[in-house]
């Protein structure tokens, strides 16, 4: 039987920050158990690694923690387009008109994920990876669990990072709602004839959004290239299963008519990945012992960049409501970060999903209005204000 004031399911990104944060901010001993094993062996980035946007405020919460987006090859955001393909919509953001150095920062998630990685190197903090959870019981002052290989852990909080995929947020009454875009995300790496100068695109179309993010990706002789793009292309299911099996050159060709010509020609593409997309959201965010953080609470549509970084303030406000707390899995202490959070959850998920509908729809009264809106906030400093607060994750909402 082993002992720990909080458990943690989920080793990833939001996990990870959850128990560091904790090491740091607080005498609580952490438990982290993860289903995947991490490697050791060392690997250079890659053409084809994923990447992320963080905001502002994310990049400067996840240096409070020790980890410095900068050291793992970060690049950041200078200027930001907003367009509407078709239409004179247009909004132009550049982040030294707004006393600030950089909108955020796009960095490779594994790169990431290796900075933020934790290892058995201290008295408060446990490991179990690769590592399942097979049952789990409640009693009034604690939650156990039982480990694929035997082991039993008591804890008196469980923190559910575990993206929503496992099994333990229905046995501990977690429900769960999906409203399906009908859409699908096709995330891949590309460069361009004419380098990236720290621009970030957002461009809507009428089959749904395309975004260029600036990336460094490392070529095999470790040289930065400053001509790379991360892209996510929003298609219907049946158009993006065609582009996932088109050829690098006609994939080039579609990606090429969707964009535009801002950056020149696209000249290579690398590995393609999919998935579907959907607004998923956890009715409730703790049950009794247990709380659910980043993905496991909600998924958002990629369409804002939201998502992620929603995730992590997740994180970094559930170890602030812990702090000073000798029993963290206390019905006062969850209830606390639930309310905390609220506010932002709920800004945040209907700003995304009204852009979704509102620039995933076609409708001749409604491209007008978007357009209207676009070329409204261009020249609106207090709405170009608003965006960018939102954009960099300091909207007053949490």
């Amino acid at each position: 039987m082993v002992d720990t004031d909080v458990l943690i399911i989920g080793g990833g990104t939001v996990g990870s920050v959850v128990a560091r944060g904790l090491l740091k901010h607080t005498s609580l001993s952490v438990t982290l158990i993860e289903a995947n094993s991490y490697s050791h062996t060392p690997h250079h980035p890659g053409f084809d690694d994923r990447v992320i946007a963080l905001s502002k405020r994310t990049v400067e919460e996840l240096t409070d923690l020790g980890v410095k987006a900068s050291s793992v090859g970060s690049v950041p955001i200078h200027h930001i387009q907003v367009s509407d393909k078709g239409a004179a919509g247009l909004c132009r953001l550049n982040a030294q008109d707004y006393q600030t150095d950089s909108f955020g920062e796009v960095v490779s998630l594994r790169r990431l994920g290796d900075a933020l990685q934790l290892h058995d190197n201290t008295a408060r903090f446990t490991l179990h990876c690769p590592a399942k959870v097979d049952q789990t019981s409640r009693t009034q002052n604690g939650v156990s669990v039982t480990l694929d290989n035997g082991t039993m852990i008591t804890a008196k909080l469980l923190v559910l990072a575990d993206g929503g995929r496992s099994f333990v947020h229905q046995q501990l009454g977690f429900e769960r709602t999906v409203d399906d875009y009908q859409q699908t995300a096709i995330v891949v790496n590309a460069l361009t004839a004419q380098p990236h100068h720290h621009r970030a695109y957002e461009r809507f179309t009428h089959h749904g959004p395309v975004a260029f993010l600036p990336f460094n990706p490392e070529s095999a002789d470790n040289t930065a290239n400053a001509h790379g793009f991360s892209v996510v292309w929003t298609l219907p299911p049946a158009m993006a299963e065609n582009m996932m099996s088109a050829t690098d050159k006609a994939f080039i060709r579609e990606l090429q008519q969707a964009f535009g010509w801002r950056q020149g020609a696209i000249t290579q593409v690398g590995k393609r990945f999919s998935y579907p997309l959907s607004l998923q959201q956890t009715k409730q965010v703790f049950t009794h012992r247990a709380v659910v953080c980043g993905n496991a609470a909600q998924m958002l549509h990629p369409i804002a960049g939201q998502g992620f970084n929603l995730g992590l303030r997740d994180a970094v406000s559930l170890v602030s409501c812990l702090k000073a707390k000798k029993d963290p899995g206390a019905f006062s202490v969850l209830s606390a970060y639930q309310q905390q959070r609220s506010k932002d959850k709920q800004t945040t998920i209907s700003l995304t999903d009204g852009l979704v509908r509102l620039f995933s729809n076609d409708m001749p009264g409604l491209i007008a209005v978007r357009n209207v809106g676009l070329m409204a906030m261009d020249n609106c400093a207090y709405l170009k204000q608003q965006f960018v607060r939102q954009a960099t994750g300091f909207a007053r909402n949490g």
